[in-house]
Protein backbone atom coordinates (compact mmCIF):
# COMPACT_ATOMS: atom_id res chain seq x y z
CA UNK A 1 0.00 0.00 0.00
CA UNK A 2 3.13 2.40 0.56
CA UNK A 3 3.18 2.62 -3.22
CA UNK A 4 -0.64 3.35 -3.72
CA UNK A 5 -0.88 5.80 -1.38
CA UNK A 6 2.72 7.63 -2.54
CA UNK A 7 0.99 7.37 -6.44
CA UNK A 8 -1.80 9.32 -4.69
CA UNK A 9 -0.25 11.79 -2.15
CA UNK A 10 1.73 12.65 -5.67
CA UNK A 11 -0.86 12.95 -8.12
CA UNK A 12 -3.23 14.90 -5.76
CA UNK A 13 -0.40 17.40 -5.46
CA UNK A 14 -0.41 18.12 -9.42
CA UNK A 15 -3.79 18.99 -8.82
CA UNK A 16 -5.13 16.60 -11.49
CA UNK A 17 -7.91 14.31 -11.62
CA UNK A 18 -6.76 10.74 -11.72
CA UNK A 19 -8.29 10.68 -15.68
CA UNK A 20 -6.76 13.64 -16.55
CA UNK A 21 -3.26 12.30 -15.00
CA UNK A 22 -3.99 8.60 -16.33
CA UNK A 23 -4.40 10.39 -19.90
CA UNK A 24 -1.00 12.17 -19.47
CA UNK A 25 1.12 9.55 -18.80
CA UNK A 26 -0.92 7.19 -21.45
CA UNK A 27 -2.35 4.66 -18.96
CA UNK A 28 -5.69 3.48 -18.93
CA UNK A 29 -7.86 5.09 -16.35
CA UNK A 30 -9.38 2.36 -14.37
CA UNK A 31 -5.96 0.41 -14.36
CA UNK A 32 -4.27 3.49 -12.81
CA UNK A 33 -7.16 3.97 -10.53
CA UNK A 34 -6.82 0.19 -9.21
CA UNK A 35 -2.66 0.86 -8.80
CA UNK A 36 -3.44 4.29 -6.96
CA UNK A 37 -6.36 2.10 -4.80
CA UNK A 38 -3.61 -0.71 -4.40
CA UNK A 39 -5.93 -3.15 -6.06
CA UNK A 40 -3.18 -3.95 -8.89
CA UNK A 41 0.17 -4.73 -8.94
CA UNK A 42 2.60 -2.27 -10.45
CA UNK A 43 5.25 -2.98 -13.05
CA UNK A 44 8.73 -1.05 -12.40
CA UNK A 45 7.95 0.24 -15.90
CA UNK A 46 4.74 1.38 -14.74
CA UNK A 47 6.41 2.96 -11.88
CA UNK A 48 8.87 4.66 -14.16
CA UNK A 49 5.81 6.16 -16.09
CA UNK A 50 4.42 7.25 -13.34
CA UNK A 51 7.14 8.75 -12.21
CA UNK A 52 7.93 10.69 -14.67
CA UNK A 53 4.09 11.82 -14.75
CA UNK A 54 4.75 13.67 -11.52
CA UNK A 55 8.24 14.80 -12.14
CA UNK A 56 10.04 12.53 -9.28
CA UNK A 57 12.52 10.00 -8.89
CA UNK A 58 10.76 6.49 -8.88
CA UNK A 59 12.43 5.65 -5.76
CA UNK A 60 9.99 8.40 -4.01
CA UNK A 61 7.13 6.09 -4.78
CA UNK A 62 8.49 2.87 -3.03
CA UNK A 63 9.58 4.68 0.30
CA UNK A 64 7.46 5.51 3.05
CA UNK A 65 7.23 8.91 3.74
CA UNK A 66 8.64 10.71 6.73
CA UNK A 67 5.03 11.79 8.61
CA UNK A 68 7.02 14.84 9.84
CA UNK A 69 8.51 16.14 6.34
CA UNK A 70 6.43 18.19 4.68
CA UNK A 71 5.77 17.37 0.60
CA UNK A 72 8.10 19.53 -0.36
CA UNK A 73 10.67 17.83 2.36
CA UNK A 74 9.91 14.14 0.72
CA UNK A 75 11.09 15.71 -2.88
CA UNK A 76 14.20 16.68 -2.51
CA UNK A 77 14.76 13.90 -3.95
CA UNK A 78 14.24 15.05 -7.31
Amino acid sequence: MIVATNIRRFRMETGLSQQDFAYEIEMDRTYFGGIERGERNVSIDNIERIAKGLKIKPFLLLVEADPEDSITGSRLGR
